[in-house]
């Protein structure tokens, strides 16, 4: 390729929204370019990388046996019908009818293609277990866009499915997945990546992970051990609760507190407690169903985690709108609330043992002081549904746990039958009885792995992709091209190391020296040769690698296998 030639346009400027590193520049360097809201066009020099990324994820998928197909952006409602998700799932899939006003939604996930694909022809056991995959564009209408490719509604995807025939089976391949997830991430050049056990969500199924690249501009947490292996995401991550110190119960007071509502008020306005003497309430509806409230009672310095919560309701809920006329906001408390159908009361695990807490009074203007836990309030619904912060003690070894930011790259699902039984998928086993497979699934967004490499490498001045999935391996840098000799030998080695299978950009414009090396830079080329008038009177040309570990002047054709080489290596 010559840049005199390559579409997109360099530039030293980029959007004030674009605050994050990645997304700064990629935009500067050319690379990606705004369509719409979370909507992007890809560059040639950001679609050679996919293209790279593609075909690793493709090498490592086809070592497992996986199976690459192609399935349809537009899929018929009563597909999504069957599975139930055309109900459940709401703001982020898009609906659309066709000329003959039939209702089609794009695709977002493909369990349901999946399963629809294979029913008919996979009918014995014996074609079990086997996994097929396609890499393609979704659309999901993400609320919340941000950070370039970090978070966007048009993507594209490498998602597989796996079905067995028991659950040993699933379990056996899920961890062959495991590890072929792992080395695609290290050959695409990332270091920063855990992987951690998370939520299985809209997916479904009882156990997950997730891929996570850590870095401070991630959007989710993850829960670390200081000291054993444990890994979770928020989502789903636990700790050893502490236990509430032993003590003689007091007597209830009614306390008139006025307009003291938040824990922070409360506890200024008694003076003498702190917010682990509290109990804090909070109010959920289920999204649709406003006259229905689902109160959260959770120690007063912990918050509630609402994927946990979720979890344990089996909803979609959403903050409350407290139409309950018994329900007054600041003012909530456990002493006398009574569950009804219209009122479901949930505690947390935190609440267990207290002793003399402060409580809402469920009057306007009044807490309660001295409230105990078998006394004054007695759960029937205890879970948890807290989140974990630092400085909790590890389920596992007792050690502090840790909070760390961090970025999904990818996922990893055992979805059990949610989606073969609902669609009416069955094979027959070895004793001729019909059996519902067993399904697995896995996710990698390649977008996202562009800018998750993007974070972990770039410096001050600019992008700095690994060789594996570099756009081009080698920049050569012509200064004064219109210079007849440089011209000639830039043409020379631009064509042997092109016959050399070697991906190559030759900056044939006539512009300065330090014009040519800062683009080089910003867009991240490992390798650059410089040929000028001066170094080829010597018969030698510079090269130097983007990371510096390599910088030396050369023979002319010597460094064509140093470029060999340094490839290979």
């Amino acid at each position: 390729m010559r840049m005199s030639k390559l579409i997109g346009e360099r530039t030293k400027t980029t959007p004030s929204d674009a605050v994050i590193k990645s997304h700064k520049l990629l935009l500067r360097a050319g690379f990606i370019k705004l369509v719409a809201n979370g909507i992007w066009t890809l560059a040639p020099p950001a679609q050679r990388i996919s293209e790279k990324i593609k075909n690793i994820i493709r090498e490592e998928m086809d070592a497992i046996e996986g199976q690459e197909c192609l399935f349809p952006v537009v899929m018929p409602r009563e597909l999504w019908e069957e599975s139930g998700r055309y109900s459940d799932i709401k703001d982020e899939m898009v609906r659309l009818k066709d000329r003959n006003n039939r209702d089609l939604v794009l695709g977002m996930t493909h369990e349901e293609a999946a399963v629809h694909f294979v029913r008919d022809s996979v009918k014995s056991y014996n074609q079990l277990p086997f996994m097929i995959y396609q890499i393609q564009t979704k659309f999901r209408d993400e609320a919340r866009s941000r950070g370039g490719l970090i978070r966007v509604r048009e993507f594209t995807m490498k998602d597989a499915y796996s079905f067995h025939e028991t659950q040993s089976c699933l379990e056996e391949y899920y961890a062959r997945v495991y590890e072929a997830y792992n080395r695609i991430f290290k050959r695409i050049g990332l270091k920063n990546f855990i992987v951690v056990q998370s939520d299985s969500g809209m997916m479904g199924g009882s156990i997950a992970h997730e891929y996570m690249e850590l870095t401070d501009i991630g959007e989710d947490s993850i829960v670390l051990c200081s000291n054993c292996d444990y890994k979770a995401n928020m989502e789903v991550a636990e700790c050893v609760k502490e236990k509430p110190q032993e003590t003689k119960m007091l007597g209830l007071k009614e306390v008139y507190t006025g307009n003291a509502k938040e824990i922070k008020e409360v506890v200024d306005f008694f003076g003498d407690i702190t917010q682990k003497d509290m109990l804090k309430a909070v109010v959920y509806n289920i999204k649709g169903d406003v006259e229905k409230n689902i109160v959260c009672f959770i120690r007063g310095d912990l918050e509630i985690n609402e994927s946990k919560l979720k979890v344990v309701t089996n909803a979609n809920i959403v903050p409350a709108s407290l139409n309950d006329s018994n329900l007054i906001a600041g003012n909530i408390g456990p002493v006398g609330l009574k569950a009804s159908e219209k009122l479901e009361i949930i505690y947390d695990q935190s609440v267990e043992g207290l002793l003399n807490v402060v409580v809402g009074a469920n009057k306007e203007g009044y807490h309660i002081a001295n409230a105990c836990y078998g006394r004054d309030f007695m759960p029937t619904k205890i879970y948890d549904i807290s989140k974990v912060k630092d400085g909790d003690k590890c389920i596992r070894c007792g050690s502090k746990l840790y909070v760390k930011k961090g970025i999904e790259i990818g996922n990893i699902f055992q979805l059990g039958t949610k989606y073969t039984k609902s669609m009416g998928m069955t094979v027959l086993n070895n004793e001729g009885k019909e059996i519902t497979p067993i399904m697995g699934c896995y996710g990698i967004g390649v977008g996202r792995a562009i800018a998750a490499v993007a974070e972990e490498y770039a410096d001050e001045k600019g992008l700095l992709w690994p060789k594996e999935i570099a756009p081009w391996l080698v920049y050569i840098c012509a200064i004064r091209y219109d210079n007849e000799n440089v011209m000639m030998k830039s043409e020379e080695l631009y064509d042997i190391l092109t016959r050399e299978g070697i991906d190559v950009l030759l900056d044939d414009r006539i512009a300065s020296a330090g014009f040519k090396f800062a683009d080089c830079d910003l867009m991240g080329i490992p390798v650059r040769i410089v040929i000028s008038p001066r170094s080829l009177e010597k018969g030698m040309v510079e090269i130097q690698s983007r990371d510096g570990v390599l910088k030396e002047e050369i023979d002319f054709y010597k460094c064509i296998e140093l470029i060999k080489t340094y490839k290979a290596n």
